[in-house]
């Protein structure tokens, strides 16, 4: 009995050494980052950008262990070229900056698909409602550089921007390209 238990205290032991040492993957920095978006309104695509993305960002593209994504930005950086409707997003009724002042995302888990890109699975913050979400992106890796590219489509209304509408669209299309550099 007394081996027994000396046998499974080791494995535990041994389990939490090994999920506490294991190495982490390469860090990159964000060097510059465009976070774009767009949505149909009256039948016209409405372009519109983010600013100010911080992340801490962990992706070595040939493991699929130890990667990590999180980032986040300013919600009140939003700019669609109409100063006018630049001030009505930012009300309570669409992004509520005074109240959800950041954007975040976060993942740890990814995969890796046939034709070399990757899909995260994220946890998308907006107005204080987390979604799951999938965002396929790629990874371009060189000379210590590293660009992240990526499109996905959410429903605002799934994070309470806004409400249902004929004219708005529900659906936002969000592209994502993050340029970086290794630490």
């Amino acid at each position: 009995m007394k081996k027994y238990l000396f046998i499974i205290l080791n494995l535990i032991c041994i389990l939490a050494a090994s999920q506490t040492t294991a190495p982490q993957n390469q860090e990159w920095l964000v060097s510059s980052a465009t976070i774009t978006f767009k949505i149909k309104n009256a039948g016209f695509y409405v372009d519109g950008s983010f600013t100010g993305l911080s992340a801490k960002i962990f992706f070595d593209g040939s493991k699929n262990y130890g990667n990590s994504i999180e980032a986040s930005l300013d919600s009140k950086s939003i700019v669609t070229g109409n100063g006018s409707r630049d001030g009505h997003l930012k009300k309570p009724s669409y992004f509520d900056i005074a109240n959800f002042a950041t954007i975040s995302m976060k993942a740890n888990l990814f995969g890796k698909e046939p034709n070399g890109n990757f899909r995260g699975h994220f946890k998308l913050t907006i107005k204080g409602k987390t979604k799951d979400i999938i965002i396929p992106f790629t990874f371009t890796e060189k000379d210590s550089k590293a660009i992240f590219k990526g499109t996905f489509t959410i429903n605002r209304l799934d994070f309470g921007v806004g409400e249902s509408s004929i004219v708005l669209s529900n659906n936002v299309i969000i592209s994502l390209e993050v340029h970086s550099n290794k630490k």
